[in-house]
């Protein structure tokens, strides 16, 4: 081997993993728990974790203000702050404007989406919470948050991530559905299968022997495989 080839080898072994590392570090993870923050946002100061309290959270995203497929967006979950917090869920939106921007794309979004916005918007103009959650992908947006969810749990961890690009409007239907699951596996150790909607039937978790499913989910429980049992859904 040349003294070239071992340089380059060892440069290799030496830079890969600090790449990796990095890449890492920025990420946020499943099970991971929410980086807390303080910000403010058009219902005041808001320490993040103090506000979620001990229900549930979805935070999500916007590349930022008076841009049509956002105004939609906010529209439709304004329309379905009921249903979140049917879920014991709070809602809270970010976009890198400042707070008197969001105030005033709030009239838009009222007028146009039929909507009262009820729940805070996240103002982010130094990217300090965009960059704690990593919302910012330079190859696609330049230094504008692309279309990042996080729901968060009663503990604070990360339940669920998404990211969408910016010229794809979110589908908050399919968010409640995943919340429904969430809380599912949560209170009653089910999982729910493909395509699974409310009413539907559940999987039971595997940690569960089949000889304890009776006693658990006294419905009863079909099983179609050893590994896999169904039982009708457990709260309803």
């Amino acid at each position: 081997t040349s003294p070239h080839q071992t340089a380059a080898s060892f440069k290799s072994k030496k830079s890969f993993p600090i790449i990796e590392e990095r890449k890492h570090a920025m990420a946020i993870r499943l099970g991971d728990t929410a980086p807390d923050f303080t910000a403010e946002t058009t219902e005041g100061t808001i320490k993040f974790h103090e506000w979620l309290g001990d229900g549930w959270g979805v935070l999500f995203s916007h590349p930022k203000d008076y841009t049509p497929v956002c105004t939609t967006e906010l529209g439709r979950v304004a329309n379905l702050k009921g249903e979140f917090e049917k879920r014991n869920v709070k809602v809270i939106a970010i976009s890198v404007d400042d707070v008197e921007s969001h105030k005033g794309w709030i009239g838009d979004i009222n007028e146009t989406q039929s909507c009262t916005v009820g729940y805070p918007i996240i103002a982010d103009p130094e990217r300090k919470v965009s960059q704690l959650y990593d919302m910012i992908h330079p190859n696609a947006l330049d230094n504008m948050t692309v279309r990042s969810v996080f729901i968060i749990g009663p503990d604070k961890k990360v339940k669920l991530t998404l990211t969408y690009p910016a010229s794809t409007g979110r589908n908050f239907d399919e968010l409640l559905r995943v919340i429904d699951s969430l809380q599912l596996t949560a209170n009653y150790q089910v999982a729910t299968p493909a395509d699974w909607k409310h009413g539907d039937d559940c999987v039971v978790v595997p940690a569960i022997k089949t000889e304890d499913i009776p006693a658990k989910f006294p419905k009863g429980h079909k099983e179609v495989k050893p590994y896999l049992r169904m039982t009708p859904q457990p709260n309803i």
